[in-house]
């Protein structure tokens, strides 16, 4: 199983939530040996005020995720594929090869952890559903994570990210009447088209370039790419990200 972890916030159930997700296996099918879903859910004992994980208690928890782990690959009962951190609660979810040893692996992992509260349990999930509806990122949650991960890589090389500057966008669409579609209404929001990108063998769909000076911090770009998503969906077109240069101060 391919291995590549993502951590982002996410809401679950009114309550804001961290999930860790091994987005690598995404594109895999669910095989046939993996029918079940098992989980644990431990109750915290000191969260933080948001019903996350506090520094005081983090080295606690994550001991207990190591040691999971260790009696998971012990038994060799299935794939640890995420967790879900919220309300107080932390919550490890595996697919399992088979779960009449799920509930022997659970005691065996939590016998040292008698002092946290914890329930467990395994479900028929042949088509990973938990994963794909629960885990995964919806296309919004994956914009994000990736605004972020520019956002990161810019402050690293020293930009504050609070000075504007032209950030160029790129949306592709079916025909090109959905691109001017498109045009229009960006141009009476002061973007500039950059150009205009035809089919091609490398893609079939009309592409677009355009630009507007903004601020990429992390706040203001998330609220300005999940709009440009809005408006790309309204002209059934697929927003495809965003750059820009570094600005020091």
């Amino acid at each position: 199983m391919q291995e590549y972890w993502e951590l982002y916030m996410k809401q679950i159930d009114g309550n804001i939530a961290s999930v860790l997700v091994n987005a690598g296996i995404s594109a895999e099918l669910p095989s046939e040996d993996k029918y079940f879903m098992g989980f644990i859910k431990i109750a915290m004992k000191n969260p933080n005020d948001k019903g996350l994980i506090s520094q005081e208690e983090e080295a606690s928890l994550s001991f207990i995720e190591d040691k999971i782990e260790m009696e998971s690959l012990r038994y060799r009962i299935g794939n640890y594929v995420g967790k879900i951190v919220s309300n107080g609660e932390m919550t490890f979810i595996y697919y399992l090869k088979h779960n009449f040893e799920w509930a022997d692996m659970v005691q065996s992992a939590m016998k040292e952890f008698s002092d946290y509260n914890y329930e467990y349990g395994s479900k028929m999930d042949p088509d990973w559903e938990i994963y794909h509806k629960l885990l995964f990122p919806t296309s919004i949650e994956w914009q994000i994570i990736q605004n972020h991960k520019v956002c990161d890589n810019l402050k690293a090389k020293g930009d504050s990210l609070h000075l504007a500057r032209a950030i160029e966008h790129k949306v592709y669409f079916e025909t090109a009447e959905q691109r001017d579609s498109f045009v229009e209404r960006i141009e009476l929001e002061s973007f500039n088209v950059k150009d205009l990108i035809e089919p091609n063998e490398n893609t079939p769909m009309f592409g677009l370039g355009f630009y507007r000076q903004d601020k990429p911090f992390y706040y203001d770009i998330d609220t300005l790419t999940l709009h440009l998503i809005d408006l790309a969906n309204q002209c059934e077109g697929q927003y495809d990200g965003w750059e820009t240069s570094v600005v020091k101060i």
